[in-house]
């Protein structure tokens, strides 16, 4: 290591910030932490630190250049402000262009791409937590006393491939499978949030206390950039995942961060919960990939949805149902849950797809298209709270899923409208769901199945 080098740290919430602290004091790299005041609640003890809010973002800059940092770690949790609430500086001010387009950007991905090259434009060259703190990520083998057997591997591996297919939709990392199937997939609720959702569903069916099944993975998705946003696993992630009932959890070696990591094994060893990290076949992994935007490509060829959608102008081959018409800046999110519903197919399907200024916010996987929408609406971005106009798109699989009370919840939720796959020899959109929507000021678009274009 260069004696030159000083370690900068961009702190969020969770105790990583500290540990990453500790690592790189351990080397006896000098480093300076810059904590956000809403996100970072870990003591930072002898490391010297300053506590900035959201909307200082030129203090920020200039913290970290007078500390002479070389080398920026961006680590904990965070969530997106409510624009409206923050305090500018004048460095605030001065990147509104960055902001404002950090905000249209649609996902989580493009977001973080967006801060990583502000930062760096600004002369701070950002790495990952793996070049500073390598003892924090997850290799390959157990962290706990109990291990995986060929099951659960091949379960694992099946959600591996989950994650992989969807990863160009930049959806969640996380996803629990169970008996062979894609039991529930992470949204914008995150992993104790996708957990609550499993312990829940299978409290309603019927499933008793103390029965264990499937196995919970994490992964990071393909394309993404290392350097900022890697899966983590904790000591919660035991508990939440044995009070949802599963057997296991199995992460993706060499890519998924351990925070407290004694305390996290010594929980799956009380509970008898297996932990463990698994390499992905890259080689497969990127073949699906390829066959993915193959398929693709053949729809938008073919004239199918994906064609109608993408292929000829933002509003062609869709079907206006009711008197409220199809807003152009709702149609990059039409669009998008449609292209995930598709998608979702080989992997048991989905019923319903939220989402909101490109951002996918919920993925139905067996709890029905109410709830799922329901879901959506506590997770929406960006000081929505504020925003006078509706935006977000509720994409449903079929007639048989919309209702009134969808329509509600679409409403509730502030969505533009929703949208519908017609498909030949199927039931349409109800009389009254039209009318609730109508009454609503939402609308409904009919988007064919892929080859029933003249019959929508």
């Amino acid at each position: 290591m260069s004696l030159s080098r000083r370690i900068g740290i961009l702190a969020g919430g969770g105790s990583l910030p500290r540990e990453v602290a500790d690592a790189v004091a351990a080397r006896g790299i000098p480093l300076h932490i810059v904590a956000l005041d809403s996100e970072a609640e870990a003591s930072f003890g002898p490391y010297p630190v300053t506590r900035v809010g959201w909307g200082e973002i030129g203090r920020m800059v200039r913290t970290f250049r007078q500390a002479g940092v070389t080398d920026l770690v961006i680590i904990g949790g965070v969530r997106r402000p409510d624009l409206g609430a923050i305090k500018p500086d004048f460095g605030f001010f001065s990147a509104l262009a960055t902001v404002a387009r950090l905000v249209l950007a649609g996902g989580d991905d493009k977001v973080l791409r967006g801060v990583i090259a502000f930062l760096e434009g600004k002369g701070l060259k950002v790495v990952g937590p793996a070049r500073v703190a390598p003892e924090l990520i997850v290799g390959a083998g157990t962290l706990a006393r109990h291990t995986a057997d060929d099951a659960m591997i091949s379960e694992a591996r099946r959600g591996f491939a989950a994650i992989g297919a969807l990863g160009a939709f930049d959806i969640g990392q996380a996803a629990v499978i169970s008996n062979g199937c894609l039991e529930a997939l992470e949204g914008a609720e995150g992993t104790d949030g996708l957990l609550q959702r499993v312990a829940a569903q299978r409290r309603a069916g019927g499933i008793p206390p103390g029965v264990t099944r499937g196995v919970l993975v994490k992964r990071v998705k393909p394309g993404q950039d290392e350097r900022i946003d890697l899966p983590v696993i904790g000591p919660e992630t035991v508990t939440r995942a044995v009070e949802a009932g599963l057997a296991g959890i199995v992460v993706e070696a060499g890519h998924v961060l351990a925070a407290r990591r004694d305390e996290l094994a010594i929980r799956a060893d009380a509970s008898g919960l297996v932990v463990a990290g698994l390499e992905v076949d890259r080689a497969s992994a990127a073949k699906m990939l390829a066959d993915a935007a193959e398929r693709q490509r053949l729809r938008r060829s073919g004239g199918g949805l994906a064609g109608i959608l993408l292929g000829r102008g933002p509003l062609a081959g869709i079907t206006i149902i009711g008197r409220v018409a199809v807003p152009r800046r709702a149609v990059r999110d039409l669009r998008k849950g449609a292209a995930v519903i598709a998608a979702m197919e080989p992997h048991g399907g989905s019923r319903a797809v939220a989402v909101v200024r490109g951002h996918v916010l919920a993925v139905e996987t067996g709890e029905g298209p109410l709830a799922a929408v329901e879901r959506a609406a506590g997770h929406r971005q960006w000081g929505d709270s504020r925003v006078k106009w509706r935006a977000g798109v509720a994409t449903l699989a079929g007639g048989r899923d919309t209702s009134p009370e969808v329509v509600a919840a679409a409403a509730a939720a502030g969505f533009a409208g929703i949208a519908v796959r017609l498909k030949r020899f199927s039931a349409g959109v109800a009389p009254d769901t039209v009318a609730a929507a109508d009454a609503a000021g939402l609308f409904i678009a009919g988007l064919p199945e892929a080859g029933d274009e003249n019959h929508a």
